[in-house]
C-alpha cells in the first residue's frame, strides 16, 4: 500500500524534471540560434557590445569622482558602488539578453504580434521572451563581471554568493518588465508607461541605497523594487544575512509567480478580443 501511495509523488517528480530539461533545453536552443544570427554581423555585434561598456564606464567614472571628493555617502563608499555595478549591470544585461523581448512585450501586445506565438506548443510566456537577444545586453554583462574582478573578492564563497545574487536581481528584473509590458493587455497603449516604468526602476537602481528614505524607500521595496535588484544584494555582500538572502530569493520567486499569473490573466482577455474581431 505504501508502495503504491508513493508512485505518483514519484511519477510527479520525474515529469517536473523533465519538463525543467525541456525548458532549458528549449532557452539554450533559442540563446545559440540568437547568438548565431548576432555573428552574422560580427563588427555590430562587437560594436553595440563595445558601446555599451563604454556608456557604463562613462557613468561609473561619475561615481568614482563623486568619491573622490566625498569618501562616503551615509556608510556607503566607492567600493560598494563597485559593487552595485557588478551586481546590476550583469543581471540587467542577462535578462536582455536571455529574455530580450521583455523589454518590448507592450509592443507585440499592442501590435497583436502574440498571435505567432498562440499557434505553437510552447509556453507563450517563454517563448515570447526568448525569441529575440538584445545585443547590447552582452556588453552589461561583460562590465558588470570587470566590477565584480575589481572589486577583488574571489574566493569561492563570495562567488557562489554573488552568482545567486545576480539569478534573483535578474529574475526581479524579468518579472518587473513582464508586469510592466502586461499593462497593455489592460489599459490598451501602455508602451510608453511600461518603457518609461523599466528605465526608471534602472536608474534607481543604479544610486546607493542609503541614499532613499521614507516613502521612497518603501517603493523602492514594492512598485519600483531597486531594493531586490540592486541594494539588498550589495547589502548581503557587504554583510551575508542568512535571513536577508530568504527574503530575496522569496521576493524574486513571488514576483515571477505574480508576473506569470498577471500574463496569463491578461493573455484571456487578448484572446477574447481576437475572437471578437474574427467574428465581427
Amino acid at each position: 500500500m505504501a508502495d503504491k501511495l508513493e508512485m505518483p509523488a514519484r511519477v510527479s517528480c520525474g515529469a517536473l524534471w523533465k519538463r525543467a530539461v525541456s525548458t532549458l533545453s528549449f532557452v539554450s536552443a533559442y540563446l545559440r540560434v540568437n547568438l548565431a544570427a548576432a555573428m552574422e554581423y560580427r563588427a555590430s555585434f562587437i560594436t553595440q557590445c563595445v558601446g555599451m561598456m563604454l556608456n557604463d564606464a562613462i557613468m561609473f567614472v561619475f561615481w568614482w569622482l563623486y568619491f573622490e571628493r566625498f569618501p562616503a555617502v551615509r556608510g556607503w563608499e566607492l567600493r560598494d558602488v563597485v559593487m552595485l555595478w557588478a551586481v546590476v549591470a550583469p543581471s540587467f544585461g542577462l535578462a536582455v539578453t536571455l529574455f530580450g523581448n521583455g523589454s518590448r512585450l507592450a509592443t507585440l501586445i499592442v501590435q497583436g504580434q502574440l498571435d505567432y506565438y498562440l499557434a505553437l506548443p510552447r509556453n507563450v510566456l517563454l517563448h515570447v521572451l526568448v525569441s529575440r537577444m538584445s545585443l547590447p545586453g552582452w556588453g552589461d554583462v561583460a562590465f558588470g563581471l570587470a566590477a565584480f574582478l575589481l572589486a577583488g573578492r574571489l574566493d569561492p564563497a563570495t562567488i557562489v554568493l554573488y552568482s545567486v545574487l545576480v539569478g534573483a536581481s535578474m529574475a526581479v528584473f524579468l518579472a518587473f518588465q513582464v508586469l510592466a509590458g502586461s499593462l497593455a493587455f489592460f489599459i490598451g497603449n501602455a508602451e510608453t508607461a511600461a518603457t518609461q516604468a523599466q528605465n526608471t526602476l534602472v536608474t534607481l537602481s543604479l544610486y546607493p541605497g542609503s541614499l532613499f528614505r521614507g516613502w521612497t524607500k518603501l517603493l523602492l521595496f514594492t512598485l519600483l523594487p531597486a531594493a531586490f535588484t540592486a541594494h539588498v544584494p550589495v547589502e548581503l555582500l557587504r554583510r551575508f544575512v542568512p535571513a536577508g538572502l530568504a527574503v530575496l530569493l522569496g521576493f524574486a520567486c513571488g514576483s515571477m509567480a505574480l508576473a506569470v499569473s498577471v500574463f496569463r490573466l491578461g493573455l484571456r482577455r487578448y484572446e477574447s478580443g481576437n475572437l471578437m474581431t474574427l467574428r465581427g
